[in-house]
């Protein structure tokens, strides 16, 4: 029998089991301090690998945000050419009337034709370079074109049974050095009127053509009839002559080399407004004299304030602004040199009552010059007391707050942007006469151009 002399006791921890240091920090372990027991070059290329994980799944990110905006944005439609046409010099521009594409060349004109793109004719009489290109259809296949070369000619054509056909240089004249360059075109639609810009050494001016394409398509008619009948005349004298043979037509060009065409007619010269200038008028009923009624804004012209009065407010104004204009400097007041203008259908501004036309000729044009805060319309059947003034004045002055910087006009003709160098733009309604909505865009923006969609 084994009996116990002394009482059962739990015998204490070894050593070897429970170090003591462990055993009191056993709580603040952390389980990566392990890795820390490698040396110090994988440590380090640890740390760095996962640097690299890190910023790799910051850039999966960016760019999975990126993409879902992008999906949420609407794509827009990728077109690709369905065909091409080849030209032999190189292109400058183009345009587009009916079933031909109309392309300004290095050397002259060519015509192409939209059903098979294939070369349907070309000009190069002259040998010039084509540098911008007008066109609208006349109907009967005939189209007329207006284009400026690179010496600023402007060349108006009649293209008719895939021909050309030169009807007039509108800015030529027999002494070079008096030649005026033309500097814009503009095409009316329906092919009705014609507008050229004009620069000379110190001045500026534009110049309006009414087009007789009434007389035109009547001309080329009785052609087209004459060079059938020369064609079948043509045939029945050679059938007696030879036996079998292959009949070919007789090209419309060389009898249209012949035809000419009645000139079109100057209509309008508009020139760009004078600077305002001290009155000349002794008193106010002088200059009211001068003003036909009371239902128009002017130009401004007619006021009574003296030279004198203008000097002494140029002068308080240089001094009270002084530091801004020598910073920004001072810019003289010149008659401009550049306008724009558009072709507008009849409306309420531009037609009175009892005027008779038709809403898809246009009765009137819209210019403004640059610089200048007013937008001037002009009738295109003008009295006889302004065609013999030396300045035509305008029929309807919108004035601005700011300089006109651009505008446009919708293809319906009824609606006007203007948009001012103050970076503004306003909706006009041409019909009714009063602005749609006004539009302000960021501080420090200057609009150039500007469009209706």
């Amino acid at each position: 029998v084994n009996s116990r002399k002394h009482p059962l006791e739990i015998p204490p921890p070894s050593g070897k089991d429970w170090p003591k240091e462990d055993e009191e920090n056993f709580f603040l372990l952390d389980p990566d301090r392990e890795r820390d027991a490698l040396p110090q070059p994988f440590r380090m290329i640890h740390k760095l690998v996962m640097q690299v994980f890190e910023n790799a799944v910051e850039i999966i990110e960016k760019r999975e945000m990126l993409r879902e905006a992008q999906k949420r944005k609407v794509q827009p439609i990728k077109c690709f050419p369905t065909a091409e046409f080849q030209v032999t010099e190189r292109a400058n521009c183009l345009a587009v009337s009916g079933k031909y594409v109309f392309v300004g060349l290095s050397v002259g004109l060519a015509a192409f034709s939209r059903c098979d793109f294939q070369d349907v004719c070309a000009w190069d009489a002259a040998k010039t370079e084509i540098c911008a290109i007008h066109a609208s259809a006349l109907g009967n296949e005939c189209h007329v074109l207006l284009a400026v070369d690179e010496m600023g000619l402007a060349w108006l054509f009649c293209f008719h049974k895939e021909s050309f056909l030169l009807i007039k240089t509108l800015n030529e004249v027999e002494d070079i050095s008096q030649r005026s360059p033309c500097v814009e075109v503009v095409l009316s639609r329906g092919g009705d009127y014609a507008g050229i810009l004009l620069q000379g050494n110190t001045k500026a001016w534009l110049e309006i053509y009414q087009l007789p394409k009434d007389s035109w398509l009547t001309e080329m008619e009785e052609n087209a009839g004459d060079a059938e009948e020369l064609a079948c005349s043509e045939r029945r004298s050679s059938s007696f002559q030879v036996g079998t043979f292959v009949l070919q037509e007789l090209p419309v060009s060389a009898i249209q080399d012949d035809v000419k065409l009645d000139p079109p007619e100057l209509l309008l010269t508009v020139r760009p407004p004078k600077p305002i200038t001290g009155t000349s008028f002794k008193g106010p009923l002088d200059a009211l004299k001068e003003v036909d009624d009371g239902g128009m804004l002017g130009l401004g012209y007619n006021h009574l304030i003296k030279d004198s009065q203008w000097e002494l407010q140029e002068a308080i104004f240089c001094s009270t602004y002084q530091e801004y204009l020598e910073a920004e400097g001072v810019i003289k007041e010149e008659i401009p040199r550049y306008a724009t203008f558009h072709f507008l259908l009849p409306s309420r501004i531009l037609m009175g009552p009892e005027m008779e036309v038709e809403p898809d000729i246009p009765v009137g044009i819209g210019v403004h010059w640059d610089g200048n805060h007013n937008f001037c319309l002009y009738l295109l059947t003008p009295s006889l007391r302004d065609k013999a003034g030396s300045d035509l004045k305008p029929d309807v002055v919108w004035p601005c707050a700011a300089p006109i910087a651009c505008s446009a006009v919708s293809s319906c003709s009824r609606y006007l942007a203007l948009a001012g160098e103050d970076a503004t733009i306003t909706i006009w309604d041409k019909h009714l006469g009063y602005p749609l909505s006004v539009t302000a865009i960021l501080e420090e923006r200057f609009i150039r151009s500007i469009h209706f969609l």
